[in-house]
C-alpha cells in the first residue's frame, strides 16, 4: 500500500483528544513554584524607585527579582545572516538587567511563589515609579519618517525592471492606489508557557516554540553555559502561527527565575501578557499602481510599502513580495520602507509579507478588471507570466492558471453577473471575488536518523517541533512507503534537543526540509540492510546487485523473491541496523550548514518556487445594517504532492478561516499617545468564531514538483494569502463599495 496521499488519521490525535498530551505548562515537578511578570505602564524612560516589600511580604512569594537584584545576563547576540540562530532574539533588551523601558508592556520584575495565584496577586503589589523620556509611538504620523529598507541575505527590500513611472503615466488606463492593514496578533489557543528547572548546571526546558534548537542556542549564549548543557522539549505546541519562532521575555525570566530561587519554576502569560511581550505583525501602508493596455496587458506595475520595526529590533515583513512573481508587467518597482518606534518587536506572522501585500494587489487587479470591463480571472491570464517578472528565472513549479479553471468551474463564477450591487436575496446584497493566492517554497537542513530492529518496526528521530499540522504522521507516511513496511511499524521520535537537529516549524518549510533528510536516510538504511543481507550465508539475496531489489512488504524483494528486514537481521544476528543523515559534531554541523548553504542559494539562483492558488468567494452583505457575512468559500491549491490529504485539507482551510479574521474582524488596536495596546484580551480583540465561518471546499491539483523532496512545496501558508484580497473584491460586486482599508467593518459600509 502506498501511504502517501491517503487521508490517514494524525497518529497523535487519542492522546489530544483524551488530554493526554503534555504540554509546556503541564509536566510535573516537585516543590515546582510559579511566576508572574509585572509590566512598564510607560513607553520610553528609566526606572527611578520599585517598591517590592509589600510583594515580598505575602504568603508564599518566593522572590521579587527586579534589575536590582537579577543576577547578570549576557546581552543578546548580534543578529547575523551566517548564524540564524541570533536572527529569533525577540528583542536586544536584557531583560532586568537594565532600568531602561524601551516599550510599553515591558517586563520590570518578575515574582516568584508557591501557587500562580500568589505570584499574579503579588505582582499587582510591586510599584514602580518613572521618568518618562520621549517616545515615537504612532505609526500613521511617522509614514512622512520612513526610509527604505535595506536587502539583506534573507530579505530583499527593493527590485526595479525598467521605467515603471514613465509606463504608468503613459498608460492608456492605470490606477494608483493607497491601502492600509492595521497591527494584529497570533492569538494561539495555547498561550505561551514555560517551565524551567536547573539540575545543577544544566536546564531542562519545556517550552512551546517553533524552534527548539535555536531557543536552546540562544539561552546558551543568554546564561553562558555550553549547548550540550541544556536539554528543550517541545513535542506538542498548541498553535503557534509564527508567534512562538522568537525567544520572548516570558522565556528568559522563566529560566532566570529558576536560577535564582534553586526550584523548578513555571510561568504561564495572562492572554494580556501575551500582547505585552509577544510581537504581532506589522500595520502596513502601501501603494499599489498599475498601468495597462486596453486588451489588459499591464504596462506598469508598482508596489511600494511602509511598515514598522521596534527601535530594539523588528521582524522584515515581505510586504511586496507577491507584486515580485504574479503579473508579467512590463516595467516593475517594488520597494519596502520602514519606520522604527518606541514599542515591542514585531514578528513573524503566518505568511509575513505575502498575507497583506497581497490583499492590495489582488484588490488593485480586480478594480483594473472592472475599469477595464473584463472578467478578474481573464486579466490574470492575460497577465500569467511564463518566467519570473523582476529577473527572468524560472519557475521550477506554476500551475496557477490550472487553480484558476477549475476553482471558476466548481464555484460557478459564470452564473456571477458583473455589475456590482445586481445580485440580492431578500435584503441581502450578494457578491463574488476572486484572488490569486502566493507563497515562497524554501527548505532547510535536517539530520534525521533512521532505525530498523528485528522486530520490523522502525524509529525515525528528527528534532523538528509539531504545532498541529501533523509532521510526525506525515513523516510516518513518507518512512512506511521509502522503507515499503505498514504505517503501523513506524515510530517517530520529535521535539526534544537530545534528539538529531532538526529545522524550525517555519516559512512552510518543515515538511520539505526534514522529508529530503529522511528520505536520504531511509535509502541508506536499505543500502545497509541490503548489505549486511549479502554478506550472510543462506541468505536469498547473496550474490544480487542492490538495484535487482525494492524495498516493499516489510523487505527487500525482487518479484516473489526476496527476503523480509526481520528474517535478514536475525539471519545476521543483528538486534538493529540504523543510518544516520547529517552530523552532531560542531564541525560536522558547520560543514553541513555550509553545503545546504551552497545548494540553496545555487537553486535559488536557478529557479522560483512557491505554492499557488485561487480563492473564491461569495460574501452577503446586509443592506440595512452593513453586516458583512462569508457564505461560500472554495480555494484551489497548487502546493506539489500531497502527503496527507486529511492534514493537508485542515491546514488550507486552517489558513483560510485565519485570512476571513484578516479581512472582516482583526485588528490590534494601538494607543496612539503612548503605544499601548488598548484590547489586549480576546473579550476585545475579535477573532473569527464558528458562526462567522461558512462551510469551506478546499482542492489541490497534487501535482508534483520536480526540484522538491517528493515534490511537495508546502501547505502552511499559501491559504492565507489572497482571502482578504477575494472578501474585499466580493465586497465591492456585493456594493459597489471599495474598502482598502482592513478590516472591513459595517461602519465602512454605511
Amino acid at each position: 500500500m502506498r501511504y502517501v496521499g491517503q487521508p490517514v488519521d494524525r497518529l497523535d490525535g487519542a492522546v489530544k483528544t483524551t488530554g493526554a498530551a503534555r504540554y509546556s505548562a503541564e509536566y510535573p515537578y516537585p516543590d515546582l513554584a510559579y511566576a508572574a511578570l509585572v509590566h512598564a505602564t510607560i513607553t520610553r524612560g528609566r526606572i527611578t524607585q520599585i517598591d517590592t516589600e509589600t510583594a515580598r511580604k505575602m504568603p508564599g512569594v518566593l522572590a521579587v527579582i527586579t534589575h536590582r537584584n537579577a543576577p547578570l545576563m549576557k546581552p543578546p547576540p548580534k543578529p547575523t545572516p551566517m548564524d540564524l540562530s541570533t536572527l529569533i532574539i525577540g528583542t536586544t533588551v536584557n531583560y532586568l538587567n537594565t532600568d531602561e523601558v524601551h516599550w510599553n508592556g515591558q517586563p520590570v520584575a518578575v515574582v516568584v511563589a508557591e501557587t500562580l495565584d500568589a505570584a499574579r496577586e503579588a505582582a499587582h503589589l510591586v510599584e514602580v515609579e518613572y521618568a518618562e523620556l520621549p517616545a515615537t509611538v504612532d505609526f500613521a504620523a511617522e509614514e512622512g519618517n520612513a526610509t527604505p529598507q535595506k536587502s539583506t541575505l534573507v530579505a530583499s527590500g527593493a527590485a526595479k525592471k525598467g521605467d515603471p513611472d514613465a509606463a504608468l503615466a503613459a498608460a492608456p488606463f492605470s490606477l494608483d492606489l493607497r491601502y492600509t492593514t492595521p497591527a494584529v496578533n497570533h492569538n494561539a489557543i495555547e498561550p505561551h508557557s514555560t517551565t524551567a528547572f536547573w539540575d545543577k548546571d544544566r536546564l531542562i526546558l519545556h517550552e512551546g516554540t517553533q524552534n527548539i534548537t535555536w531557543l536552546r542556542d540562544h539561552l546558551a549564549a543568554r546564561f553562558d553555559v555550553p549547548k550540550k548543557d541544556i536539554r528543550v522539549i517541545s513535542p506538542f505546541v498548541g498553535g503557534a502561527f509564527g508567534g512562538k519562532s522568537l525567544v520572548w521575555p516570558g522565556t528568559v525570566l522563566t529560566v532566570l527565575a529558576a536560577k535564582v530561587t534553586g526550584r523548578p519554576v513555571r510561568m504561564m502569560l495572562t492572554r494580556e501578557g501575551v500582547y505585552r511581550t509577544v510581537g504581532g505583525r506589522t500595520p502596513s501602508i502601501q501603494r499599489v499602481a498599475i498601468g495597462a493596455d486596453a486588451d489588459g496587458s499591464m504596462t506598469a506595475l508598482i508596489h511600494t510599502s511602509v511598515s514598522q520595526v521596534g527601535k530594539i529590533g523588528g521582524w522584515l515583513e515581505g510586504v511586496t513580495s507577491v507584486s515580485r512573481h504574479m503579473y508579467d508587467a512590463t516595467n516593475i518597482q517594488v520597494q519596502q520602507n520602514l519606520v522604527q518606534l518606541d514599542a515591542l518587536t514585531n514578528t513573524i506572522m503566518r505568511a509575513p509579507g505575502e498575507a497583506i501585500g497581497s490583499f492590495a494587489l489582488e484588490a488593485t487587479v480586480d478594480e483594473l478588471a472592472y475599469r477595464l470591463g473584463m472578467d478578474p480571472i481573464e486579466l490574470r491570464a492575460r497577465n500569467e507570466p511564463a518566467r519570473n517578472p523582476v529577473d527572468g528565472k524560472a519557475f521550477s513549479h506554476r500551475m496557477l492558471l490550472d487553480c484558476f479553471e477549475r476553482g471558476a468551474k466548481e464555484f460557478g463564477w459564470a452564473e456571477r453577473t458583473p455589475e456590482p450591487g445586481s445580485m440580492r436575496d431578500g435584503k441581502w446584497l450578494v457578491g463574488m471575488g476572486v484572488a490569486a493566492a502566493y507563497h515562497p517554497a524554501v527548505q532547510f537542513s535536517a539530520n534525521v536518523t533512521v532505525r530498523l530492529s528485528d522486530d520490523g518496526t522502525v524509529l525515525v528521530r528528527c528534532g523538528f517541533q509539531e504545532m498541529g499540522m501533523g509532521s510526525a504522521t506525515a513523516f510516518s507516511q513518507v518512512a512506511a512507503d521509502a522503507l515499503g513496511v505498514p504505517l503501523s511499524a513506524v515510530k517517530v521520535e520529535y521535539g526534544d534537543t537530545d534528539l538529531p537537529t532538526g529545522p524550525g516549524a517555519g516559512g512552510s518549510a518543515q515538511t520539505a526540509s526534514v522529508t529530503a533528510g529522511l528520505l536520504a536516510a531511509c535509502e541508506k538504511l536499505t543500502n545497509a540492510v541490503f548489505t549486511v543481507a549479502r554478506k550472510t550465508p543462506g541468505s536469498p539475496l547473496r550474490g544480487w546487485r542492490r538495484a535487482d531489489v525494492v524495498a516493499r512488504d516489510g523487505g527487500l524483494y525482487q518479484n516473489t523473491r526476496g527476503e523480509s528486514y526481520q528474517d535478514i537481521l536475525r539471519r545476521a544476528d543483528r538486534a538493529s541496523i540504523e543510518a544516520q543523515v547529517g552530523s552532531e559534531t560542531r564541525i560536522g554541523q558547520v560543514t553541513g550548514q555550509v553545503r545546504f548553504m551552497s545548494k540553496f542559494m545555487m537553486d535559488q539562483r536557478r529557479w522560483v518556487k512557491a505554492a499557488c492558488g485561487a480563492q473564491f468567494c461569495e460574501v452577503r452583505v446586509d443592506s440595512d445594517t452593513g453586516e458583512v457575512r462569508v457564505s461560500r468559500w472554495l480555494g484551489v491549491f497548487d502546493v506539489g504532492t500531497v502527503i496527507n490529504a486529511k492534514t493537508t485539507a485542515s491546514q488550507l482551510r486552517g489558513g483560510i478561516v485565519m485570512g476571513i479574521g484578516m479581512a472582516l474582524a482583526e485588528e490590534t488596536l494601538v494607543d496612539p499617545r503612548n503605544g499601548r495596546i488598548m484590547n489586549a484580551s480576546l473579550s476585545e480583540y475579535h477573532v473569527p468564531v464558528h458562526a462567522d465561518i461558512p462551510e469551506i471546499e478546499v482542492r489541490y491539483l497534487d501535482d508534483p514538483d520536480p526540484t522538491m523532496p517528493l515534490g511537495l512545496i508546502g501547505v502552511g501558508e499559501v491559504s492565507v494569502t489572497g482571502v482578504a484580497g477575494a472578501i474585499a473584491n466580493a465586497v465591492f460586486h456585493a456594493t459597489g463599495k471599495r474598502i482598502r482599508d482592513l478590516p472591513i467593518t459595517l461602519d465602512k459600509l454605511l
